[in-house]
Protein backbone atom coordinates (compact mmCIF):
# COMPACT_ATOMS: atom_id res chain seq x y z
CA UNK A 1 0.00 0.00 0.00
CA UNK A 2 3.00 2.11 0.94
CA UNK A 3 4.47 1.30 -2.43
CA UNK A 4 1.07 2.51 -4.35
CA UNK A 5 1.07 5.43 -2.54
CA UNK A 6 4.52 6.23 -2.78
CA UNK A 7 3.98 5.62 -6.79
CA UNK A 8 1.04 8.07 -6.91
CA UNK A 9 2.85 10.63 -4.92
CA UNK A 10 6.13 10.49 -7.53
CA UNK A 11 3.85 10.91 -10.60
CA UNK A 12 1.68 13.75 -9.34
CA UNK A 13 5.20 15.82 -8.68
CA UNK A 14 6.74 14.48 -12.40
CA UNK A 15 3.24 15.58 -13.51
CA UNK A 16 2.78 19.04 -11.72
CA UNK A 17 6.60 19.74 -12.57
CA UNK A 18 5.87 19.19 -15.96
CA UNK A 19 2.44 21.46 -16.06
CA UNK A 20 4.40 24.27 -14.08
CA UNK A 21 7.32 24.22 -16.83
CA UNK A 22 4.89 24.29 -19.86
CA UNK A 23 3.07 27.62 -18.17
CA UNK A 24 6.28 29.18 -17.83
CA UNK A 25 7.13 28.78 -21.40
CA UNK A 26 4.44 30.32 -22.73
CA UNK A 27 3.25 33.66 -23.41
CA UNK A 28 -0.30 34.15 -22.77
CA UNK A 29 -2.57 36.86 -23.83
CA UNK A 30 -6.72 37.11 -23.76
CA UNK A 31 -9.07 39.39 -25.55
CA UNK A 32 -13.04 39.81 -26.21
CA UNK A 33 -14.58 38.76 -29.51
CA UNK A 34 -17.74 38.67 -32.02
CA UNK A 35 -18.13 36.38 -34.84
CA UNK A 36 -21.61 37.69 -36.50
CA UNK A 37 -21.87 34.60 -39.24
CA UNK A 38 -23.92 34.02 -42.36
CA UNK A 39 -24.36 30.29 -43.41
CA UNK A 40 -26.60 30.07 -46.83
CA UNK A 41 -27.40 26.81 -48.88
CA UNK A 42 -28.64 26.33 -52.33
CA UNK A 43 -30.15 22.67 -53.25
CA UNK A 44 -29.90 22.11 -56.76
CA UNK A 45 -31.63 18.76 -56.04
CA UNK A 46 -31.95 15.87 -53.75
CA UNK A 47 -28.24 15.06 -53.64
CA UNK A 48 -26.10 18.51 -55.01
CA UNK A 49 -26.01 21.46 -53.35
CA UNK A 50 -23.71 24.84 -53.31
CA UNK A 51 -22.23 26.51 -49.65
CA UNK A 52 -22.02 30.16 -49.07
CA UNK A 53 -20.73 31.50 -45.83
CA UNK A 54 -19.17 35.23 -44.52
CA UNK A 55 -17.95 35.21 -40.92
CA UNK A 56 -17.27 38.67 -39.88
CA UNK A 57 -15.08 38.27 -36.90
CA UNK A 58 -14.49 41.06 -34.50
CA UNK A 59 -11.95 42.23 -31.69
CA UNK A 60 -13.35 44.61 -28.95
CA UNK A 61 -16.37 42.60 -29.44
CA UNK A 62 -17.19 44.82 -32.38
CA UNK A 63 -15.64 47.69 -33.12
CA UNK A 64 -12.11 46.14 -34.49
CA UNK A 65 -11.26 43.89 -37.30
CA UNK A 66 -10.07 40.38 -36.25
CA UNK A 67 -10.87 38.38 -39.23
CA UNK A 68 -12.80 38.40 -42.54
CA UNK A 69 -13.58 35.00 -43.61
CA UNK A 70 -15.27 34.02 -46.96
CA UNK A 71 -15.99 30.45 -47.97
CA UNK A 72 -17.52 28.38 -50.93
CA UNK A 73 -17.94 25.32 -51.91
CA UNK A 74 -20.44 22.35 -53.25
CA UNK A 75 -22.09 20.11 -51.42
CA UNK A 76 -23.34 16.33 -52.52
CA UNK A 77 -25.54 14.63 -49.69
CA UNK A 78 -24.96 10.84 -49.89
CA UNK A 79 -27.79 10.39 -47.57
CA UNK A 80 -29.42 12.00 -44.69
CA UNK A 81 -26.95 11.29 -42.37
CA UNK A 82 -23.80 11.50 -44.32
CA UNK A 83 -22.19 14.93 -46.23
CA UNK A 84 -19.50 15.98 -48.38
CA UNK A 85 -18.22 19.16 -49.06
CA UNK A 86 -15.37 20.45 -51.10
CA UNK A 87 -14.61 24.57 -51.86
CA UNK A 88 -12.88 27.70 -51.55
CA UNK A 89 -11.91 29.76 -48.60
CA UNK A 90 -10.61 33.67 -48.99
CA UNK A 91 -9.39 34.76 -45.26
CA UNK A 92 -8.14 38.15 -44.35
CA UNK A 93 -6.23 38.11 -40.89
CA UNK A 94 -5.75 41.64 -38.74
CA UNK A 95 -3.64 42.62 -36.39
CA UNK A 96 -5.63 42.68 -33.28
CA UNK A 97 -4.88 42.27 -30.13
CA UNK A 98 -2.12 42.56 -27.34
CA UNK A 99 0.69 40.76 -30.07
CA UNK A 100 -0.54 40.21 -33.67
CA UNK A 101 -0.23 36.73 -35.11
CA UNK A 102 2.22 37.87 -37.54
CA UNK A 103 5.34 39.32 -36.38
CA UNK A 104 5.75 42.37 -38.72
CA UNK A 105 2.29 43.63 -36.94
CA UNK A 106 0.87 43.80 -40.39
CA UNK A 107 -2.42 42.13 -41.87
CA UNK A 108 -1.95 38.95 -44.35
CA UNK A 109 -4.02 36.78 -46.97
CA UNK A 110 -4.71 33.12 -46.93
CA UNK A 111 -6.24 30.97 -49.48
CA UNK A 112 -7.58 28.24 -48.28
CA UNK A 113 -8.78 24.73 -49.96
CA UNK A 114 -10.69 22.14 -47.90
CA UNK A 115 -12.66 18.79 -47.63
CA UNK A 116 -15.55 18.65 -45.33
CA UNK A 117 -17.58 14.89 -44.39
CA UNK A 118 -20.62 15.75 -41.75
CA UNK A 119 -21.51 12.60 -40.10
CA UNK A 120 -25.15 13.02 -38.13
CA UNK A 121 -27.30 10.73 -35.92
CA UNK A 122 -30.35 11.13 -33.19
CA UNK A 123 -29.90 9.66 -30.09
CA UNK A 124 -32.67 10.18 -28.08
CA UNK A 125 -33.46 13.98 -27.85
CA UNK A 126 -30.01 14.58 -28.59
CA UNK A 127 -29.10 15.43 -32.28
CA UNK A 128 -25.37 14.42 -32.76
CA UNK A 129 -22.83 16.17 -35.99
CA UNK A 130 -19.47 15.25 -36.20
CA UNK A 131 -17.57 17.30 -39.11
CA UNK A 132 -13.91 16.45 -39.93
CA UNK A 133 -11.93 18.62 -42.53
CA UNK A 134 -9.14 18.91 -44.59
CA UNK A 135 -7.13 21.94 -45.31
CA UNK A 136 -4.40 23.29 -47.50
CA UNK A 137 -3.50 26.35 -46.44
CA UNK A 138 -1.44 29.08 -48.27
CA UNK A 139 -0.97 31.24 -45.73
CA UNK A 140 0.62 34.63 -46.60
CA UNK A 141 4.13 36.23 -45.13
CA UNK A 142 6.29 39.31 -45.62
CA UNK A 143 9.99 37.97 -46.41
CA UNK A 144 11.46 41.01 -44.97
CA UNK A 145 10.29 44.26 -43.44
CA UNK A 146 10.74 46.10 -46.82
CA UNK A 147 8.10 44.72 -48.88
CA UNK A 148 5.16 46.63 -48.94
CA UNK A 149 2.55 43.44 -49.35
CA UNK A 150 2.66 39.06 -48.91
CA UNK A 151 5.15 37.99 -50.97
CA UNK A 152 5.32 34.13 -50.02
CA UNK A 153 2.53 31.50 -50.10
CA UNK A 154 3.92 28.36 -47.65
CA UNK A 155 1.05 25.52 -48.03
CA UNK A 156 0.02 24.73 -44.27
CA UNK A 157 -2.01 21.99 -44.00
CA UNK A 158 -4.46 21.24 -41.12
CA UNK A 159 -7.07 18.85 -39.92
CA UNK A 160 -9.65 19.70 -37.91
CA UNK A 161 -12.34 17.55 -35.70
CA UNK A 162 -16.04 19.00 -34.24
CA UNK A 163 -18.56 17.67 -32.22
CA UNK A 164 -21.97 19.36 -32.10
CA UNK A 165 -25.14 18.62 -29.71
CA UNK A 166 -28.48 19.83 -29.80
CA UNK A 167 -31.74 19.47 -27.93
CA UNK A 168 -34.85 20.82 -28.42
CA UNK A 169 -36.52 23.02 -25.82
CA UNK A 170 -39.74 22.41 -26.70
CA UNK A 171 -41.00 19.11 -27.40
CA UNK A 172 -38.74 15.38 -28.96
CA UNK A 173 -37.17 17.30 -32.20
CA UNK A 174 -36.05 20.30 -34.01
CA UNK A 175 -38.96 21.18 -36.13
CA UNK A 176 -40.46 24.26 -37.22
CA UNK A 177 -40.89 26.88 -34.55
CA UNK A 178 -39.05 25.40 -32.29
CA UNK A 179 -36.26 26.55 -29.85
CA UNK A 180 -33.60 24.77 -29.26
CA UNK A 181 -29.68 24.64 -27.56
CA UNK A 182 -26.77 23.72 -28.75
CA UNK A 183 -22.74 22.90 -27.57
CA UNK A 184 -19.86 22.11 -29.87
CA UNK A 185 -16.08 21.52 -29.53
CA UNK A 186 -13.65 21.80 -32.65
CA UNK A 187 -10.62 21.26 -32.26
CA UNK A 188 -6.84 22.26 -35.19
CA UNK A 189 -3.81 20.24 -36.04
CA UNK A 190 -1.18 21.39 -37.69
CA UNK A 191 0.79 19.12 -39.77
CA UNK A 192 3.13 18.72 -42.95
CA UNK A 193 6.72 19.99 -42.82
CA UNK A 194 5.72 23.38 -42.93
CA UNK A 195 3.76 23.53 -39.40
CA UNK A 196 6.24 25.29 -37.82
CA UNK A 197 5.54 26.03 -33.83
CA UNK A 198 1.78 25.14 -33.47
CA UNK A 199 0.94 21.17 -33.79
CA UNK A 200 -1.84 22.45 -31.83
CA UNK A 201 -3.23 25.05 -33.79
CA UNK A 202 -6.18 25.91 -31.68
CA UNK A 203 -9.71 24.81 -30.23
CA UNK A 204 -13.26 26.31 -30.05
CA UNK A 205 -15.79 25.98 -27.64
CA UNK A 206 -19.54 27.34 -28.20
CA UNK A 207 -22.76 27.50 -26.26
CA UNK A 208 -26.04 28.52 -28.31
CA UNK A 209 -29.40 29.14 -27.65
CA UNK A 210 -31.38 29.06 -30.92
CA UNK A 211 -34.69 29.48 -32.50
CA UNK A 212 -35.71 27.41 -36.21
CA UNK A 213 -38.12 29.43 -37.59
CA UNK A 214 -38.93 27.05 -40.50
CA UNK A 215 -36.96 24.45 -42.35
CA UNK A 216 -35.29 27.91 -45.01
CA UNK A 217 -34.25 29.30 -41.74
CA UNK A 218 -32.52 29.05 -38.44
CA UNK A 219 -30.84 32.32 -35.66
CA UNK A 220 -28.86 30.69 -32.77
CA UNK A 221 -26.56 33.20 -30.82
CA UNK A 222 -24.50 32.52 -27.27
CA UNK A 223 -20.94 32.38 -25.99
CA UNK A 224 -18.05 31.45 -27.90
CA UNK A 225 -13.86 30.78 -26.21
CA UNK A 226 -11.10 30.40 -28.90
CA UNK A 227 -7.82 29.65 -27.92
CA UNK A 228 -5.03 29.57 -30.32
CA UNK A 229 -0.84 28.78 -30.69
CA UNK A 230 0.61 31.29 -32.78
CA UNK A 231 2.56 29.38 -35.57
CA UNK A 232 5.96 31.52 -34.00
CA UNK A 233 7.68 31.95 -30.97
CA UNK A 234 9.09 35.37 -28.88
CA UNK A 235 12.24 34.57 -27.11
CA UNK A 236 11.63 30.81 -27.42
CA UNK A 237 8.15 31.02 -25.61
CA UNK A 238 4.87 29.50 -27.38
CA UNK A 239 2.42 32.72 -27.94
CA UNK A 240 -1.22 31.52 -26.71
CA UNK A 241 -3.95 33.72 -27.53
CA UNK A 242 -7.69 32.96 -25.37
CA UNK A 243 -10.49 34.95 -26.42
CA UNK A 244 -14.17 35.40 -24.95
CA UNK A 245 -17.44 36.66 -26.51
CA UNK A 246 -20.34 36.24 -28.31
CA UNK A 247 -21.18 34.45 -31.33
CA UNK A 248 -24.37 34.74 -34.17
CA UNK A 249 -25.13 32.53 -36.72
CA UNK A 250 -27.94 33.21 -38.91
CA UNK A 251 -29.03 29.73 -41.78
CA UNK A 252 -30.46 30.24 -44.82
CA UNK A 253 -32.02 27.46 -47.22
CA UNK A 254 -32.82 28.15 -50.20
CA UNK A 255 -34.02 25.04 -52.34
CA UNK A 256 -33.25 26.12 -55.89
CA UNK A 257 -34.55 22.54 -57.17
CA UNK A 258 -37.82 22.49 -56.24
CA UNK A 259 -40.39 22.37 -58.50
CA UNK A 260 -43.21 24.67 -58.48
CA UNK A 261 -46.97 23.31 -58.57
Amino acid sequence: MKINLFKIQFLAAIFISAFTSAQNNRINTSGNIGWYNFFGTIKLNDKWGLHTEYQWRRDNFITDWQQSLLRIGVNYQLNPRILFRIGYAWIETFPYGEIPINGLGRDFTEHRIFEMIQLSHKEGLVDFSHRFMLEQRFVGRYTSANVNSEDDFPLLNRMRYMIRLQVPLKGREIKDKTPYAAVYDEVFIGFGKNVNANVFDQNRIGALLGYRFNKNFRLEAGYLNQTLQFGRQINGQNVFQNNHGFIVNANVTIDAGKKKE
